[in-house]
């Protein structure tokens, strides 16, 4: 695992709200605004951009906690920016506080986790199971 981050540094990357974002049960299509399950989808890869320059070829990354808070609606269509930023990273555990932010509204923040561990443990972690 290399480690070139400090606490501070940032990523960035932004998504277009589609129809599959929107909050949609079993049977129920709920509202057609932008999920609080789907924001949480790419605060987990916020945090992985980090995790793609850390990791070796045998480790890969695995979520290990996500906090979301929900602020305000998104419209399908509409751009939401979502910037990562690394509060620690203690051994192999990165801790990412997050922001979400449409046409200058925060829409979301919070905190996620990823380990990054040897493929062959997280194998038998699965094979376990």
């Amino acid at each position: 695992m290399r480690n070139p981050f400090k606490s501070g540094d940032k990523k960035i990357f932004s998504h277009i709200v589609k129809d599959e974002d929107t909050v949609n049960f079993p049977n129920e299509k709920l509202h057609a605004v932008y999920s609080t399950y789907a924001i949480t989808r790419e605060v987990e890869w916020v945090c992985r951009l980090f995790v793609l320059e850390m990791k070796d070829e045998d480790e890969e990354g695995i979520g290990t906690m996500v906090n979301v808070i929900h602020h305000s609606p998104v419209k399908v269509g509409d751009e939401v920016l979502f910037t990562g930023i690394i509060k620690s990273i203690d051994k192999n555990e990165i801790i990412c506080q997050f922001e979400a932010t449409c046409n200058n509204r925060i829409i979301a923040s919070g905190e996620t986790a990823q380990k990054i561990l040897k493929r062959e443990k997280l194998e038998r972690i699965f094979n376990s199971i």
